[in-house]
């Protein structure tokens, strides 16, 4: 019989196993469950949006020009003759929900997600072709408190994942659209006279996207980038205001900040706020949080013109960034020999968890094998149970730190936890007895 060949999985995809030694699934789930905290902090109601959409979403909202649109995206046909895509990010589909879903009546809407998107890209560090994100946006509000909230919340939660150091947030202004026009006609202006010297790429973003050859990294773009006019000379005085209420408000908070007057976004609706929190610890791929406003987009894609201002930071290059967290462990592990005292202790264990008290139970192998995987679990407790202690009524009680063990009535699991607990040192969280008290009341 032939060998079947087990497929290989897709090229920039991954898998994550908990308990293992790098503890990636781990600090992946740490880096959600921190977002999820701090979001509830700052009011960002939970949204979900589809894992797809039609194709124009992302087309109309990203632009045709753009290396998204035109290279990266997974386009499909279904089966009804619709061009369907798998986002490739998150703001334009809460746009479209926006719009479709009459959510215009909660404006001001702060709403946060986090999830798996898809870009055809060659895969690297912190880069799959399959990545996950975290994103927050406020839809629907003007003001630069809004940018500067967003700020701060962004700030908050790197420095409670604990990766604020080396760290460092870069902020830029792209002006209201009078000054972005002015700003735009005198780079065309600029890069046209050195045409001759641009890279290829460059000259065909002159035509589609001239703001985006002031970050191109091609070498022959870099002295030509450098030297053209930053958009400071063309601000009008309203959008030297919104610039400077964002940052008198990052400096009230205490977040510092760095200007970068070569941080753009290229597409015509990004207005005002500009930012990047960028490290050195990822090598080339240094942005782990990036955003900005975006007050044209909702009406890009058919609604009201509506102001809005969001970002978005990649799971897997913050999961590479944060310790790994403290082991999940269990409090008690319950070692059942027999048919007898494994359905005796199938009872007991439930019971103890519907009290929140984390536990665990070895199925297999002889009692030294058991033991061994119990002290390796991290248990501090050990509760043997076979067919001589049922018929004693006992079970045998063993503190896994320090090694004594001594027979307990085989009660209610309540009054079992009572015995662990008292007298015992359980610094990793007395509140557990207390928890299962008024559980069992």
């Amino acid at each position: 019989m032939a060998k079947i060949e087990t497929p290989r999985p897709v090229r920039g995809t991954q898998d994550m196993l908990g308990g293992t030694p790098e503890a990636f699934a781990e600090r992946f789930a740490h880096v959600v469950a921190t977002f999820d905290r701090v979001r509830r902090l700052y009011g960002f109601q939970r949204v979900e949006v589809p894992v797809f959409e039609s194709t124009a979403v992302f087309a109309r909202s990203l632009g045709e020009s753009t290396d998204v649109v035109s290279k990266e995206m997974y386009t499909f046909e279904d089966r009804g003759g619709d061009s369907i895509t798998l986002r490739p990010e998150f703001t334009a589909g809460i746009s479209r929900a926006y719009i479709t879903e009459g959510w215009q009546q909660y404006a001001p809407l702060k709403v946060a997600t986090h999830g798996p998107l898809f870009r055809y890209e060659r895969p690297q560090k912190g880069r799959f072709r399959q990545f996950h994100q975290l994103d927050a946006e406020i839809i629907g509000a003007a003001e630069p408190g809004a940018d500067v909230e967003l700020l701060v919340f962004a700030d908050q939660l790197l420095k409670e994942l604990g990766i604020n150091d080396g760290v460092t947030l870069t902020l830029n202004t792209l002006g209201d659209a009078e000054s972005r026009e002015a700003w735009r006609t005198a780079l065309i202006a600029h890069f046209e006279a050195h045409r001759g010297d641009l890279s290829e790429d460059s000259v065909e973003r002159l035509a589609k996207n001239p703001l985006r050859i002031l970050d191109s990294k091609d070498p022959r773009d870099r002295p030509i980038a450098d030297s053209a006019p930053d958009i400071d000379a063309y601000l009008t005085n309203e959008a030297r205001a919104f610039f400077e209420k964002v940052t008198s408000g990052l400096d009230a908070a205490g977040v510092a900040w760095e200007r970068n007057a070569r941080l753009v976004r290229g597409l015509d609706y990004y207005r005002h706020t500009a930012f990047e929190f960028v490290t050195d610890r990822l090598g080339a791929q240094g942005t782990v949080l990036g955003g900005g406003r975006y007050d044209g987009l909702i009406e890009n894609l058919g609604g009201p013109a509506t102001p809005a201002v969001g970002w978005a930071a990649g799971i897997e290059r913050l999961a590479m960034l944060v310790d790994a967290p403290e082991r999940e462990q269990p409090t008690v592990a319950i070692i059942p020999m027999g048919e007898a005292a494994e359905a005796r202790a199938t009872g007991i264990i439930a019971d103890l968890r519907r009290a929140g008290i984390a536990c665990d139970m070895g199925f297999r192998g002889n009692m030294k094998k058991r033991m061994q995987r119990a002290n390796a679990s991290g248990a501090l407790f050990a509760a043997i149970l076979g067919d001589d202690e049922i018929a004693k009524g006992v079970m045998a009680f063993k503190n896994l730190r320090s090694g004594e063990q001594q027979e307990v009535p085989l009660v209610s699991p309540y009054e079992l936890l009572k015995m662990l607990v008292i007298g015992e040192s359980i610094a990793r969280n007395p509140a557990l007895l207390e928890g299962a008290e008024a559980t069992a009341d």
